[in-house]
């Protein structure tokens, strides 16, 4: 059998925070599994929204955990356990403030940076050493905006253009990951969305 990889996007479930900065990880999951044919079903033993595609030659189960941010750990570890995968093929795509809004940098692990979703999931693995794909939605520590505020605002029509071209390219950054590896995703994709993307 070939090798299944999981991508999970870490979000809110529920109407109030559709479309918001900190549920970009649903929405580049999304539209990873539109380029697929991603079917999504509700399955209570992960907690989550599921859906299994094909990409680059192999297997992929996309994931959305239901549990919000907070515990996204529990319904990650429960996908993990189900099917038995090394933390080495899974990918957690998350929002990042402390990133210019446009500015997608993946990396093979490093701290949770204050993330609520990232901590959960650390906690319930017991490392750092995962994949994660971080989505700048921006946010400047001298703004009088609390924080709060900013990651479960909506994004806004100036916001429009550049929220488009993120969803793009980390759906490519998605399938280069699966197809060719971290090292080679992260070299060709990490950067702002309005630089090209880098030769090999």
């Amino acid at each position: 059998m070939d090798a299944l990889y999981a991508i999970v996007g870490l979000g809110n479930p529920g109407a109030e925070y559709a479309r918001t900065r900190h549920n970009i990880g649903f929405m580049a999951v999304e539209r990873f599994g539109e380029k697929h044919g991603a079917v999504w079903t509700n399955q209570r033993k992960f907690e989550a929204r599921i859906a299994k595609v094909e990409a680059a030659g192999k297997r992929a189960v996309l994931c959305e955990p239901q549990t919000y941010m907070n515990v996204s750990g529990r319904a990650v570890g429960a996908l993990i356990d189900f099917y038995r995968l090394p933390v080495s093929r899974l990918l957690i795509v998350v929002d990042d403030a402390d990133l210019p809004f446009g500015e997608l940098r993946m990396r093979g692990s490093g701290s949770s940076g204050g993330h609520h979703g990232l901590e959960s999931i650390e906690e319930r693995f017991g490392t750092r050493d995962y994949a994660r794909l971080r989505m700048g939605i921006g946010w400047q520590r001298s703004d009088l905006r609390e924080i709060t505020g900013h990651v479960l605002g909506k994004f806004g029509a100036a916001e429009a253009e550049t929220l488009e071209q993120m969803l793009k390219r980390a759906a490519a950054q998605i399938e280069r990951w699966i197809e060719v590896g971290l090292q080679r995703a992260m070299n060709e994709f990490n950067g702002a969305v309005n630089a090209p993307p880098k030769d090999e």
